[in-house]
């Protein structure tokens, strides 16, 4: 294995953004990658072996390209071009990043920040309807507002609708304060942060008065149609299965329809099948209709979230297989027969 030496120009302004406080960035790359490198004077050194030397030299030229392109860059971004450098793909995190879909009311940009955020949102230009699917984190619910947010300011349709299931509808929300709208807004409180964050509050308040942006539980979407509007269920993983077949069967003509949920975090009572995993199973390869599935590598909010949802998949994953392996022979039979 030979070892080579190569150095990276960077300047001096991005510097800092690259490196990370105190180097941080630049130590993670290090310790990833086994090489040696010594930051000095707008230059890094790199020393080790050839294909983890190409490799770092490559993370640190996308990382100077978004710096120059004013990207902040954080620890996620740092993470995720290392592990694109592994399959040579880490050239794609710059296109990716030039796919800007709106601007905040603070005039930061909104794009996606990973190749399954992107896929995501080239599945909801081309199709009618589509599901994401995947751990907390992963820019679901917030890209899908934004797409929403840019159709309605572009004149693609006439209103938002933005909608959740109450899990703890009936009794339960009697006991909270106040009168009906009162009552469910907590749970709508995810959509109206986002909503506010890249549309601005008087914005949503002004076009919300005048019924062209609407947040209701998904009850409320029962005996209408919905035409011409851009369409958002949110946690979908907590509808049954009669909920989800109503709210699909709302949709008219004009309308896009963006369905978001995490399947490992669902709220419904025992024993009650979740309307998200049927509508998978029966509706995967209907033309118009797209599924994005994302992994523990899409998070992007702080790292550790990322760690904690691998652990989490790494956990359930071992006592399936626990289950498959400890279940009784007899068991299996029977289980057979019956189907």
């Amino acid at each position: 294995m030979s070892i080579i030496e190569t150095i990276v120009d960077i300047p001096a302004e991005h510097e800092r953004k690259v490196c990370g406080q105190f180097d941080s960035y630049l130590k993670k790359i290090e310790r990833t990658l086994h090489v040696s490198m010594v930051a000095r004077d707008g230059e890094i050194k790199i020393i080790g072996p050839d294909h983890a030397v190409k490799k770092a030299k490559s993370v640190f030229s996308t990382l100077i390209e978004l710096s120059r392109r004013g990207e902040e860059i954080g620890e996620q971004n740092v993470d995720y071009a290392l592990a694109l450098s592994f399959e040579g793909k880490d050239e794609e995190l710059l296109e990716i990043d030039r796919d800007i879909i709106c601007h905040t009311i603070n005039g930061k940009p909104v794009k996606p920040k990973t190749l399954g955020q992107k896929t995501y949102i080239d599945l909801i230009r081309k199709k009618m309807i589509v599901f994401g699917v995947g751990p907390a984190g992963t820019g679901k619910t917030y890209l899908g507002m934004s797409m929403a947010i840019q159709a309605f300011k572009n004149g693609e349709v006439n209103r938002i609708i933005l909608t959740r299931p109450a899990i703890e509808a009936g009794e339960k929300l009697g006991f909270l304060p106040g009168d009906l709208q009162s009552k469910i807004d907590p749970y709508l409180r995810p959509l109206y942060d986002a909503l506010y964050q890249i549309m601005g509050a008087e914005s949503y308040l002004h076009n919300s008065e005048k019924g062209l942006i609407e947040v209701a539980p998904l009850a409320y979407m029962r005996g209408r149609t919905l035409d011409n509007a851009f369409i958002i269920l949110d946690e979908a993983q907590n509808t049954t299965q009669a909920q989800m077949k109503m709210f699909l069967t709302r949709i008219g003509f004009g309308s896009k329809v963006i369905i978001t949920g995490d399947q490992s975090q669902k709220d419904l009572p025992y024993g009650t099948v979740s309307g998200l995993d049927t509508a998978l199973r029966i509706l995967k390869g209907i033309d118009d209709i797209g599924i994005c599935y994302f992994s523990s590598d899409d998070v992007v909010r702080h790292p550790l979230v990322q760690k904690i949802v691998k652990a989490y998949d790494d956990y359930e994953a071992r006592a399936k297989g626990i289950k498959k392996t400890d279940r009784p022979a007899g068991k299996d039979k029977k289980h057979d027969n019956n189907h």
